[in-house]
């Protein structure tokens, strides 16, 4: 069991099971809830973000693909790991998760940088895979909006 009630509804527990104040979280279906303040409004509000372990398993799993396929043509390489951030994006781009999406992108793309960079004794610069994604750009978060 999992104290989740509203914080400001919370009988003032110190040193609680985990000896913090903050409000319980949880994880369900690869997310975790937890309470956090409506930028909007200020008032109290269940969020959901991506949960570490999934995040972990999505960043272990591009590292991985860019390490095998590290020697195919680039256009097919990007088209490979944009379909990867479009299913990511797809389950865990909801209302509240942009950052945790933000940072998959951006993670995805300097790992695909590190294996492009063991390609060639000479390496990689940073200002040429700029340029490189100019040329095959990777997809940027696309948060989910209700119907």
């Amino acid at each position: 069991m999992v104290a989740f009630k509203r914080p400001d509804r919370m009988p003032l527990m110190r040193g609680g099971d985990d000896g913090s104040d903050e409000p319980g979280t949880f994880d369900f279906l690869g997310f975790t809830i937890h309470w956090a303040r409506s930028p909007m409004t200020g008032k109290w509000v269940v969020k959901m973000r991506t949960a570490a372990d999934r995040f972990r398993r999505a960043l272990r799993s591009i590292s991985q693909w860019c390490k095998s396929h590290r020697h195919e043509p680039l256009g097919m390489q990007q088209h490979a790991l944009n379909q990867k951030l479009r299913g990511h994006y797809g389950y865990y781009g909801r209302k509240g998760n942009r950052a945790r999406c933000a940072s998959l992108q951006y993670l995805a793309v300097l790992e695909w940088w590190r294996w492009l960079r063991r390609r060639s004794q000479r390496g990689l610069s940073w200002d040429a895979m700029s340029r490189l994604l100019q040329r095959y750009p990777l997809l940027t978060t696309a948060v989910a909006r209700p119907a």
